[in-house]
């Protein structure tokens, strides 16, 4: 078609050209350069289907279609051959096929295939998808419930990092990010994490340090120890320290009279370490964390237990 337009305009400015008076020779001049381009137009589409012509390939005959024929039939039985791999198949199915449109339906749980082969026919298709399909790459419910706890007292940023510490990943295997862990969030109707509220009693443990002037590897131990109370939503959040007045007063610059190592308290009630650290986390013996100098650390007061153990027996 390209070929035959360009003909067709090569002869038409051959035509306006012979038409021309010789006289005029500015628009001779410019006929004959109108010429010339249409007829170096109609030579390069001349060459371009000569090129086409050239690159079809021959019919088949009578022999080469009764050789195609039979591997046509030959095709499932190399397609299941043992020594037939993924990698030949898929090679395979590229000669075969130009390209697949696959439109899915979720809310009938159906998939309509058109499959386009190279010879120009198409197939039409339509599968039935299974509930697997669409909850492959959900995220668990144990997890979007996790994040829904979390997001009450956290924001996604630090979100991402709690999961993370745990080791879990997406329903794609990736791991959380902020912007991922908002995406989840806004999936399942979860709000975000409300601005901190300087007036409340729970605070972390850098705050909690700071306020009681120990270290945070102190407020760590009491912690674990359970001396100080604090939660965490969950293993790896950060800690929530609920500290009031009588926590303050817990915490003490100097020894008070009657207060002891932990050794001492262990010797004058006669058991044992872990027995007097149950004890305190029960409220059953006093005991302070001294702050500061020589003698700072955990202190317990055992006396009057122990007078207490001795009257009453």
């Amino acid at each position: 078609m390209a070929a035959r337009r360009a003909e067709y305009e090569a002869e038409r400015a051959h035509r306006q050209y012979d038409a021309c008076e010789p006289e005029h020779r500015l628009v001779a001049r410019t006929l004959e350069r109108t010429l010339e381009q249409a007829l170096q137009v109609a030579e390069q589409e001349r060459g371009k289907l000569a090129a086409l012509e050239r690159a079809r390939p021959a019919p088949l005959s009578d022999q080469e279609r009764v050789a195609l024929g039979q591997l046509a039939r030959d095709l499932p039985r190399l397609w299941n051959a043992h020594t037939t791999s993924d990698r030949d198949r898929k090679e395979l199915l590229r000669t075969l096929i130009s390209d697949i449109i696959l439109t899915v339906h979720s809310a009938e749980r159906r998939a309509d295939v058109e499959i386009r082969w190279e010879g120009g026919a198409n197939t039409q298709l339509t599968v039935q998808l299974t509930n697997s399909v669409f909850n492959r790459h959900r995220t668990s419910e144990d997890t979007i419930e996790l994040i829904g706890r979390l997001a009450a007292h956290y924001p996604d940023r630090q979100i991402a990092q709690i999961l993370s510490r745990q080791g879990r990943l997406t329903a794609n295997g990736l791991p959380f990010t902020q912007a991922r862990v908002q995406a989840i969030r806004a999936r399942a109707g979860i709000p975000a994490a409300p601005p901190p509220d300087p007036n409340s009693a729970l605070i972390s443990i850098p705050q909690a340090a700071h306020e009681l002037h120990v270290s945070t590897h102190t407020i760590r131990r009491w912690l674990h120890e359970g001396l100080l109370p604090g939660e965490q939503s969950t293993p790896g959040a950060p800690w929530r320290i609920r500290l009031n007045d009588e926590i303050r007063a817990r915490f003490v610059p100097d020894v008070p009279d009657g207060y002891v190592p932990l050794d001492q308290a262990a010797r004058q009630l006669g058991c044992a370490r872990q027995t007097v650290l149950h004890k305190v986390q029960r409220g059953e013996l006093q005991a302070v964390q001294v702050t500061t100098g020589r003698r700072k650390g955990l202190r317990i007061k055992a006396q009057t237990a122990n007078l207490d153990l001795l009257t009453n027996p």
